[in-house]
């Protein structure tokens, strides 16, 4: 037998089967197709190395191995159901405030509309989103974690590269009608922009239009990221804005995409002391899970 093909889902489907005596009801309770009940039953054959079922006009009965297997898998829900349960109870207890800092822009645009799944799973955890243009710092207890998107450096911090994302230029639809929609990089130079006041940044890795058009001529500029996205969407400029922003849904449309494209990591820091405090735990293991598995953070140059 090939125990090491065994897998959970298959035995699941497998419990289905047993429980509705045919693959079309198995399908249905599971909300899958039938084809892949059939196909996951005729896997887990194959990895057992023996049928289970007799096959019949009636539908699907169980052979004999078929009803050892069924009283062992019995077992296993019985003891993952235990579990799951036990585990519930625990994220239930946790309670207590969280504090996340990050910037502005990944914060409203990004991760308050994501945070209601990690409040559905720990309803006692409060989540203290805390915006700044600057980092704010774990090591001195302002912010339980922190995302940034430059990797932090401090005594008794775990910093974690959570991915790369990509910066693209957009524009209203008015700003296009009236100015015209730039065919290429050289055609930028007769465009107006919308960036950040260069005295005020106080972060180096926001400094992206520069990198990305050569003196760009500025017609608004502000230390806020969302003011720089609606000022474009009203048709002030062009305006560089990362793709987490999703900033179609405020009437922006991608330029140049091949031709202009920035690129910036995001790293996510706590403090060693804090990592396995269980709300603070819990609050890093969602955002691990968020980012590492989110497209937009799998960014290459």
């Amino acid at each position: 037998m090939a125990a090491d093909q065994l897998n959970w889902d298959d035995l699941k489907i497998f419990l289905a089967v047993t429980r509705t005596g045919n693959l079309v009801k198995a399908a249905r309770k599971l909300r899958i197709d039938q084809s892949t009940v059939s196909r996951r039953i005729t896997q887990l054959e194959y990895a057992l190395g023996a049928s289970l079922f007799e096959r019949s006009h009636t539908g699907l009965v169980l052979n004999g191995f078929g009803s050892e297997l069924l009283e062992s898998v019995q077992s296993m829900e019985t003891g993952f159901d235990s579990l799951s349960a036990t585990l519930d109870s625990q994220s239930r207890a946790l309670k207590g405030p969280v504090r996340i800092g990050t910037m502005e822009g990944i914060a409203t645009l990004y991760l308050s509309s994501r945070l209601v799944e990690f409040h559905r799973e720990y309803p006692g955890i409060t989540v203290e989103l805390v915006t700044s243009t600057q980092q704010l710092y774990v090591t001195r207890r302002e912010a339980d974690v922190f995302l940034g998107f430059f990797k932090p450096h401090g005594k008794g911090l775990d910093a974690e590269h959570m991915g790369r994302f990509s910066l693209h230029l957009y524009a209203s639809d008015g700003y296009l009608k009236e100015h015209g929609t730039p065919e290429d990089v050289e055609a930028l130079s007769q465009h107006k922009f919308v960036g950040y006041i260069e005295d005020l940044i106080q972060i180096d890795a926001v400094r992206w239009l520069e990198e990305m058009v050569d003196k760009p001529n500025y017609a608004f500029q502000s230390s806020s990221m969302l003011a720089q996205m609606f000022a474009a969407s009203a048709g002030m400029g062009i305006v560089l804005l990362p793709e987490f922003a999703d900033a179609g849904r405020f009437g922006l449309r991608r330029l140049l995409s091949d031709d202009v494209r920035g690129i910036r990591d995001l790293w996510l820091s706590v403090h060693r002391e804090l990592r396995y405090v269980p709300r603070v735990k819990a609050a890093v293991s969602f955002l691990e899970n968020l980012l590492l598995r989110d497209p937009l953070f799998a960014q290459t140059d």
